[in-house]
């Protein structure tokens, strides 16, 4: 029987799922956003918040367990860095989801995984808004 075995196959070998998820990862935290199907990000959105959870311990040996998934040190710098600031008060839920319909060819459902935007950008999106309400009053 089948049960308690946690994480989808994928329909790949062992081998080809780890290699493609570290590929993902790594991708997610170059340009902060990927796109891919349903259930690859729901698999690899573990992975990407793991990832800010290490580089939020900050310590050697969480910088050691980050390498052995990116294998880009540019990448874990910027993990430990830039994506780590961003997140600091934040405690889990550092992705999102976005359905974005279905992909041609074989109709899958596709969707946008992405680290969640920095908090002080949405703060100065909001009073360029309010100003342009008043300015047509």
């Amino acid at each position: 029987m089948y049960h308690g075995k946690a994480g989808r196959k994928l329909g790949r070998t062992s081998s080809h799922r780890e290699a493609m998820f570290r590929n993902m990862v790594t991708s997610i935290i170059k340009h902060e956003s990927i796109r891919t199907t349903d259930t690859m990000a729901k698999e690899v959105r573990k992975l990407a918040d793991r990832m800010i959870t290490l580089g939020k311990k900050g310590d050697l040996h969480a910088r050691r367990q980050a390498l052995s998934i990116v294998r880009d040190k540019d990448m874990v710098g910027k993990l430990f860095g830039e994506l780590t600031d961003r997140f600091r008060k934040r405690a889990g839920g550092y992705t999102r989801i976005i359905k974005v319909g279905y992909r041609f060819g074989d109709n899958a459902p596709v969707s946008i995984l992405e680290y969640i935007p920095d908090e002080k950008k949405k703060e100065k999106v909001k009073p360029k808004a309010k100003a342009k309400a008043n300015m047509a009053e």
